[in-house]
C-alpha cells in the first residue's frame, strides 16, 4: 500500500515538473506584433520585449491594416504595431518597462505609442547609432484618440571625459 502511494506521488510530481514550462509561459504577458519582414529595428524591439519577459508572436505582414483595425490615428503611427495581453495596442518603439507599467495600472485607454522612430528607443539603439539618444515621449492613447504623456525620455547628456 505504501509503495503504491509513493509511486502515485512520484508520478504526480513528475507530471507537475513537465507542466512547469507551459505554466510559466502562461504567466508571461503575450505580445502579438505586426511588422515588415525586412525591418531590423522591429526585430530588435521584439528581442527587447523577449529579453524583458514577454512572449512574442510575430506576423511579418506589415502593420498598416492592423493599426487601422485597432483604431490608432495614423499620425501616431510607427514601423510596427502590437497587441499586448489581447487588450492594449502598442505602436512603435515603446520600452518594455512602460508596457509593464501599463499592464499593472490598466488604464481605460487604447494603448501606448512612440510615434516615428526616435534614436535611442528600444530597437533604435544599436551600435550603428553610436550611443546617441534623441528625446522622445511615450504617449498614452485614450479611446477617443486623444493622448497624454505616459513617460518622458529626455536626451541623455554625454559623459564627460
Amino acid at each position: 500500500m505504501k509503495r503504491r502511494y509513493l509511486l502515485q506521488t512520484l508520478a504526480g510530481l513528475a507530471g507537475a515538473c513537465t507542466l512547469t514550462p507551459a505554466l510559466m509561459a502562461q504567466t508571461r504577458p503575450q505580445v502579438e506584433v505586426w511588422k515588415d519582414p525586412d525591418c531590423g529595428c522591429c526585430a530588435d524591439w521584439v528581442k527587447h520585449m523577449e529579453d524583458n519577459g514577454f512572449q512574442v508572436l510575430v506576423h511579418d505582414s506589415g502593420n498598416a491594416a492592423v493599426r487601422k483595425r485597432l483604431g490608432l490615428p495614423e499620425k501616431l503611427g510607427s514601423c510596427h504595431t502590437a497587441l499586448v495581453d489581447g487588450k492594449y495596442l502598442v505602436e512603435g518603439h515603446v520600452p518594455a518597462r512602460d508596457i509593464q507599467r501599463l499592464l499593472k495600472e490598466r488604464p481605460q485607454a487604447l494603448g501606448l505609442t512612440v510615434p516615428g522612430m526616435p534614436v535611442g528607443s528600444p530597437g533604435m539603439d544599436g551600435p550603428i547609432y553610436g550611443g546617441r539618444q534623441d528625446p522622445y515621449k511615450v504617449l498614452l492613447v485614450l479611446k477617443n484618440g486623444d493622448t497624454r504623456v505616459f513617460q518622458d525620455y529626455p536626451t541623455k547628456t554625454p559623459a564627460k571625459s
